[in-house]
């Protein structure tokens, strides 16, 4: 944030927008909490950035410790951004802020973007639907795998495969996210040929019961699906 636009308030919120405030920039970081991206991976994350708003966002991030650039070695040699530790410790705040919106209203008709749904999956993780012992699954999403770690209660996503997935669910954003949310049962989407399920069944559908969505939730995506009725 220019100097021009800084609040001069000594209170940490205050100080935290100093960094975070301007629009995009806390986007940015969801896109890169999983891991790092090229700048045309970022762009397809975040819709309807501008290429010159998307570059002077890094750039901030990057001067204030946030965010840092780095080369692919050869043959690739193109930039990726990634997070530093200090812009790692969002991630929290990225899960309550979150948890947080999801009460409110949905207002687009846009499907999350493939970081957004995983961010969403952490904000409804509970950890008492979780089965017991360690489990590391794999999700492919849009093309895109992740692997999904959930240890001593907690929900760890990274970027790629793991070695020996107990289970593996591929399929597009939304319904990934149907499933997921409970919305859809996890063999309806797969015989209608939009999910494939490889290894343990009775842990993939475990799975979809670990993100409960409360009620209010269910009310709030319903808002946003229902036809708009005409104004009497």
């Amino acid at each position: 944030m220019s100097q021009s636009r800084r609040y001069e308030d000594p209170c940490g919120i205050a100080r935290a927008l100093d960094v975070i405030g301007d629009r995009w920039a806390l986007l940015v970081v969801r896109e890169l909490v999983f891991g790092p991206k090229r700048f045309a991976q970022l762009r397809v994350g975040l819709h309807t950035v501008s290429p010159n708003v998307l570059s002077q966002r890094l750039r901030d991030l990057e001067a204030a410790g946030l965010v840092r650039r780095d080369m692919l070695a050869p043959p690739a040699s193109v930039a990726v951004y990634e997070l530093t530790d200090r812009g790692h410790a969002l991630e929290p705040v990225l899960i309550e802020l979150g948890r947080w919106g999801s009460r409110e209203p949905i207002t687009t008709s846009r499907e999350l973007t493939t970081d957004a749904f995983l961010v969403a999956l952490k904000t409804a993780f509970d950890a008492s639907e979780a089965p017991d012992g360690d489990l590391s699954c794999e999700l492919t999403v849009n093309g895109e795998t992740v692997t999904l770690t959930i240890a001593c209660g907690s929900l760890e996503i990274g970027r790629g495969r793991s070695g020996d997935p107990a289970f593996s669910l591929g399929a597009d954003t939304a319904t990934m996210r149907a499933v997921a949310f409970g919305r859809e049962p996890i063999g309806e989407a797969e015989l209608a040929g939009r999910l494939t399920i490889t290894g343990d069944r009775g842990l993939a559908n475990a799975f979809t019961r670990m993100f409960p969505v409360r009620p209010a939730d269910r009310r709030v995506d319903q808002r946003a699906t229902d036809p708009v009725k005409p104004a009497r």
